[in-house]
């Protein structure tokens, strides 16, 4: 008991002075970090103006779009309606023509039976000669044998 004085004695430290020290580098800690935050705040701030001005250049940019979209679709709508009635013209003239072809082959039909009827008597009968007016007239086909024989 009387050797506590023959001990070695840990030097004690004041609390109250190892709490001072501990203070002083959390309060710069603390600025610190208000600092960086005001940092990153600010930087957040740019971040959002930057996407605001993002949105908005890409909202004109879609608005012209859709602008020149309706533009080209109207165009296009009336190109379209011009063809149609150019193949209505179109379908309509070709109807009139096959009309007419069609016509004018059943009165081509009508004067072919005519012609095919006298070409098959013109080929029954031989040309004998002409008239004086120049005429062809037709003989019979064994007239010329006959004169063959004859001769």
């Amino acid at each position: 008991m009387a050797n506590s004085d023959s001990s070695p004695s840990l030097p004690q430290a004041n609390p109250l002075s190892s709490k001072k020290e501990n203070i002083t580098p959390i309060g710069s800690k603390i600025s610190e970090l208000n600092e960086s935050r005001a940092e990153l705040l600010n930087r957040i701030q740019g971040l959002k103006q930057d996407l605001q001005s993002w949105r908005s250049k890409l909202d004109t940019q879609v608005k012209v779009y859709r602008d020149e979209l309706s533009e080209l679709k109207k165009s296009l709508n009336v190109e379209v309606e011009q063809l149609r009635s150019e193949f209505q013209d179109l379908r309509t003239t070709l109807q009139q023509q096959q009309d007419d072809v069609t016509s004018s082959l059943k009165n081509l039909g009508l004067q072919d039976v005519t012609t095919n009827s006298e070409d098959a008597q013109a080929q029954d009968c031989k040309v004998e000669g002409n008239d004086k007016d120049g005429h062809i007239l037709p003989g019979d086909k064994n007239d010329k044998e006959r004169e063959n024989l004859m001769d």
